[in-house]
């Protein structure tokens, strides 16, 4: 059986070494997806992620669509060949709304697989997918006046994969908060939000009700003066390894229920540290469509479920 993984766009070197380490083989590229027969690899770098993928000969563009029909309704097309052709079968599948997504949403639950053509007269399909967009594509109707900058887009991504985000009145910590992209986010979602970076918040920002700056260090900053958290929210630029030891050491202390945090890489992708967050118990590391050369770690109280 075949496995498929999407790598995000221009970042396909890191998921050929993330494979690499894993002990996956790669039998064949086509554009950014990489074919393998080796049983399916946890995979931070994957934007969407096929399964159990089966090929289907393409006698014509009608029957190539019953044949996509006769598994599931749903479909997305990846098409970097033979465009024209795959783009004529996937008229004949019903459509599957494309809508950028309104914050606060859930990310859908419904099935969607995905499909490409090998050639003109074959086709590989997965119906079933680790993402529920298509390529793993998450597309936001963006607010262009309220964010003092644009790293909100990752924490709204992050939270509709999420399926849930901070109730009024739950209290956040959001370390390295300046400009205040993400403590927008928190405060308009009705949050009580301690905001902690040397520099100052976007005075917009800082005027919002429920916004306390400190202005702290978010690796001096002692658990015990901020006390219990419902969520702790990291965007700070650190390397890695040094992200790791902080978010261990609030972990340490159970005062946070919720973890939502940026792995961001400086030159090399440090691989190992990456597999570290993704091991602790609980966790989820991927790469979001909003995300730069970055990973997302999410730690979500139990009862959370992440796509």
């Amino acid at each position: 059986m075949i496995t498929a993984y999407l790598a995000a766009d221009g970042l396909q070197s890191q998921l050929r070494d993330e494979l690499a380490r894993g002990g996956v083989e790669i039998q064949a590229e086509h554009g950014r997806l990489f074919l393998s027969e080796a049983p399916p690899l946890r995979s931070a770098w994957s934007a969407n992620i096929w399964r159990d993928c089966v090929e289907l000969p393409v006698a014509s563009i009608g029957t190539a669509a019953k044949s996509l029909r006769d598994i599931q309704r749903n479909w997305a097309m990846y098409a970097p060949l033979h465009h024209r052709r795959a783009a004529l079968i996937q008229e004949k599948l019903p459509h599957v709304s494309a809508k950028p997504v309104v914050f606060p949403a859930a990310a859908p639950t419904a099935p969607l697989g995905s499909w490409t053509l090998l050639a003109p007269d074959r086709l590989l399909a997965a119906a079933s997918c680790s993402s529920p967009f298509a390529n793993g594509e998450v597309e936001l109707v963006e607010d262009k006046v309220g964010p003092p900058s644009r790293a909100y887009l990752k924490l709204w991504e992050a939270l509709v994969r999420l399926r849930r985000w901070p109730q009024p009145g739950e209290r956040c910590l959001d370390l390295g908060a300046c400009p205040g992209g993400w403590t927008w986010v928190l405060a308009r979602l009705g949050a009580s939000v301690v905001a902690v970076d040397k520099a100052p918040l976007d005075p917009k920002v800082a005027a919002m009700p429920g916004v306390e700056w400190r202005g702290e260090s978010a690796f001096g900053l002692d658990p015990v003066s901020v006390g219990p958290v419902d969520w702790l929210f990291s965007d700070v630029i650190c390397y890695p390894a040094r992200l790791l030891r902080l978010v261990e050491r609030w972990r340490a202390t159970g005062l946070v229920r919720n973890f939502v945090c940026t792995i961001k890489f400086q030159g090399e992708t440090d691989h190992e540290t990456a597999q570290a967050f993704a091991s602790l118990p609980g966790a989820t590391v991927l790469h979001l469509h909003n995300n730069k050369h970055e990973l997302t770690f999410l730690l979500p109280f139990p009862q959370a479920s992440v796509d």
